[in-house]
Formats: structure tokens, sequence, C-alpha cells
């Protein structure tokens, strides 16, 4: 059975046409349409509900050298709050998956899976799981949303302090208020613009 974001009941309210997407049920557009809801983020700002993809965390001693094994990219000499794109490989180097890491601070990283393979990619990380590492899907505790657009900034300063906001593209802040909410703003997407 799909699964529903903690959005859902505001999607059908303003019109959504939901389906099934990844497990869990989604807008694919509203009833201005795929063409204008483009045309919004490319000129001024689109929000998206990304609540289905997943939210893995990698903490530990040997977390660094564990991510490393297991993904394409190298995360050495990430700095705290950097995020970096990788791919999960299998035993003979084929892609299981692309993903977001974003680390958090030393030994603590946040992994961001696709919606479809966020459960497989949680049991492929524990079942290879080598050295002082903890590995937790915390995705049913997160509500993620894409605010993507030109406009993007200028929108999201009317909600939290622009220093919580990262100058830099694949950068994010952690522990950032948004009203007695505690959550993460980072500068990362798939549109090609600005959020």
């Amino acid at each position: 059975m799909d699964k529903k974001t903690p959005l859902y009941e505001t999607h059908i309210k303003y019109g959504g046409k939901m389906v099934s997407f990844g497990g869990y049920i989604l807008p694919v557009q509203y009833e201005t349409g795929v063409k204008k809801e483009h045309l919004a983020v490319r000129t001024t700002c689109g929000l998206f509900d990304v609540s289905h993809m997943g939210e893995i965390i990698v903490k530990g001693k040997d977390s660094l050298e564990f991510l490393n094994y297991i993904l394409s990219n190298d995360y050495t000499n990430m700095k705290d709050g950097q995020v970096r794109y990788g791919i999960l490989c299998n035993e003979k180097g084929g892609a299981i998956d692309d993903l977001l890491v974003y680390k958090k601070a030393e030994g603590d990283y946040l992994l961001v899976p696709n919606a479809s393979n966020k459960d497989k990619d949680f049991e492929w990380m524990e079942k290879h799981k080598r050295g002082r590492v903890e590995i937790k899907d915390e995705s049913a505790k997160y509500g993620l949303l894409a605010l993507q657009g030109p406009n993007a900034e200028k929108i999201l300063t009317k909600l939290i302090s622009k220093d919580e906001i990262p100058s830099k593209y694949y950068t994010a802040e952690f522990g950032c208020k948004l009203g007695d909410v505690v959550c993460m703003v980072s500068r990362t997407g798939y549109t090609g613009e600005d959020g």
C-alpha cells in the first residue's frame, strides 16, 4: 500500500492530481498544469514535496571509511555542512542508486537516497557495514520540501534568517529554526535553478 507524505491533505485541498510514485501517493501536477508549473520554477519559484526521499544517518568512528568503501566519490576532504553527490556501488562497482551525502560533523553524515530505492539501499548498507559504524533509516521522521527557482532565497528569507541560508551550492546549514521546527536548509536540487 502506498504511503502518504505529511502534505497529502494539502495536496488534495489544492487540487493536486495524485499518482503512485516510489511507494508514495504524490501530486504529478496541479490544476494550473505542468507547463505553468515548469515556467514558475524557471522564472519565479516552485515548491516541491519531496518527503518520499530517504534519510539515512551514518555515524561512527569509521563512517568516513565506510562511505568511501560503498560510494563512488571520495568524501575525505568534505567540510562540515558540505554536500557531495555519489553512486552507491555493488560488489562489482555497478550502480545501485545515486544519492546525496551531507556532512553534519566529523563522523556524522546524512545520506538522501531516491524514494524507490531507500529501503534496498539501507538493507545493502547494513549488509555491507564494516568497522565502527551505526546506520539508521530515519526516513519516517522527516519531511522534505524543495523550494526551487530564481526567487527561492528571497522567499525563504521571509521564513528564516538569511544567516541560516547556505550561500554556496551543495552546502547545508543544520539546526535552523522555522517557527518552532528545527530543520536543515540546503542549497541543492535537480531543477537546474537556485534552491
